[in-house]
């Protein structure tokens, strides 16, 4: 094996350890209390973040 594909294994296997474990202490999603994702154009007013600030 090549330090290549030696280091290149490790990442992906390190990544996939972090992905399931953030998933597994994550709290569940509640989609019904989540933002929009898209409100641009909707009519739907922008609220929270710095984006929002009047100028």
């Amino acid at each position: 094996m090549t330090i290549r594909v030696l280091s290149s294994t490790l990442f992906w296997i390190a990544l996939v350890v972090f992905v399931g474990w953030d998933w597994s202490q994550s709290p569940p999603i509640d989609v019904r209390q989540e933002p929009p994702l898209v409100a641009a154009g909707s009519g739907q007013a922008v609220s929270g973040g710095h984006c929002s600030l009047a100028r």
